[in-house]
């Protein structure tokens, strides 16, 4: 049996696809939630609960909500009716006491028609022969509810710092001919840890970087580090993977899984991480040394953890902790607007070396270091379900006939998981 409760705040969070309301209670509270319609209102009711503190209607208008009201009911329920502009698919969870929060109700509004799905904008610029933009997702560390972080004599918030320099790194990256970039979160909300990687792998990133900032209870701890995905970390992933590679969407490096046996695809995954995590460390390497020309650096190489958001098999990616906000010194750094484009500047040249000197298949970045370089390069392919032979001799811009000759092929018939040798036109 609950307690009864005290309502003493609520938040309000706007995300791409959903908006979410946090209320802060004292205790655990049971609630219910349910829906009326003609016009359409979202109630939720609160059993023994009172408020605490005054709402304004007016603070949580946005595009789900037009206004906010609430009165108490007998036998001590409290009611919250939210009015709504639109028809909304809820869902509501309580969150225990974690950092400087206490207990809290999470109400999330998703679209009815889109329920949990972005919006996509999966645009891929190309130019005239067909070659795209080599795509980096940027991922500013936590978010909305989450603040992660915090400075001790300014006060400064790691979601904000974070989100600064990703979006300072984000137009430097975008000012390169040949490159892209991509934010998991574009603002003041949360995005869960496995949904960053769902961002990236919709956006077909060819590269994953999240940005944070650390900190430790010892203030005199300084300097940034560069993280990449432990050997621990990528088992316990791929033993994930290969639980559940009967869902259809698990794909791996193009390749589902849903259809091969236990034997198969776990050497199909270990394939796909072994050459994930490889470039990931490439790529990590190149970053760390641009890192260390601004600043002092954690360590003098660049570290393996097992951060979620560095799981994904099929995208290499890589963590960086552009210093400790728990510093005074590196904090007052952080916060700076200048010394945040010098990180943006350093991961930037990272990343930006490690393309142009490891350019992925079909990219203008590829296309530019075979001009210059002068010979004829072949690359590798693995073949999708609905593949062609002759939309992957059309994709490549190579003729059916050097694409069976490359292949030593009589026919038109490939299978799934079938690696081919790309010729290079």
């Amino acid at each position: 049996m609950f307690a009864d409760a005290s309502i003493h705040g609520v938040r309000m969070w706007n995300a791409p696809d959903h908006t979410r309301l946090v209320f802060d209670v004292s205790k655990q509270v049971q609630h219910r939630l349910f829906s009326l319609h003609n016009p359409d209102r979202l109630v939720i009711d609160f059993e023994k609960s009172d408020l605490k503190a005054k709402l304004k209607s007016d603070q949580f208008k946005n595009r789900h909500i037009s206004s906010l009201r609430y009165a108490p009911q007998p036998n001590g329920k409290l009611r919250v009716v939210l009015d709504l502009k639109q028809a909304v698919r809820p869902r509501s969870f309580m969150l225990r006491p974690s950092g400087q929060y206490g207990h809290r109700l999470v109400i999330d509004l998703y679209d009815r028609n889109g329920a949990a799905k972005a919006v996509q904008s999966v645009k891929k610029s190309q130019d005239m022969n067909g070659a795209r933009d080599v795509v980096i997702a940027i991922d500013a560390g936590h978010g909305g509810e989450d603040p992660g972080a915090r400075g001790k004599k300014l006060r400064s918030k790691e979601k904000v710092i974070t989100l600064q320099i990703a979006r300072k790194l984000k137009k430097l990256i975008d000012a390169e001919p040949g490159m892209r970039a991509v934010l998991t979160r574009k603002g003041d909300y949360y995005v869960g840890l496995r949904k960053r990687m769902k961002i990236a792998r919709r956006e077909h990133a060819d590269f994953f970087v999240s940005i944070h900032a650390d900190a430790f209870r010892n203030r005199k701890a300084r300097g940034a580090s560069v993280f990449v995905l432990s050997n621990r970390g990528a088992s316990s992933e791929a033993a994930r993977w290969l639980a559940a590679k009967e869902n259809a969407a698990d794909m791996v490096g193009g390749v589902s899984l849903d259809d091969k046996d236990d034997v198969l695809a776990s050497v199909l995954l270990d394939l796909a991480q072994t050459g994930t995590l490889a470039a990931s460390m490439r790529a990590a390497r190149t970053v760390h040394r641009e890192m260390g020309k601004i600043g002092k650096l954690h360590g003098n190489k660049v570290q393996n953890a097992g951060f979620m958001v560095l799981k994904s098999p099929d995208i290499p990616s890589m963590l960086v902790e552009t210093g400790f906000i728990s510093n005074p010194q590196e904090e007052r750094k952080l916060t700076s607007s200048s010394y945040q484009k010098k990180i943006a500047k350093a991961v930037f040249k990272g990343i930006k070396e490690y393309f142009h000197n490891e350019p992925p298949l079909g990219t203008r970045l590829a296309l530019q270091k075979q001009k210059k370089s002068g010979k004829r390069t072949t690359a590798k392919y693995v073949i999708r379900r609905g593949d062609t032979l002759s939309a992957i001799a059309q994709r490549h811009r190579v003729s059916v006939a050097d694409l069976r000759s490359e292949n030593r092929i009589n026919n038109d018939r490939i299978r799934v998981g079938q690696v081919l040798k790309i010729p290079s036109t």
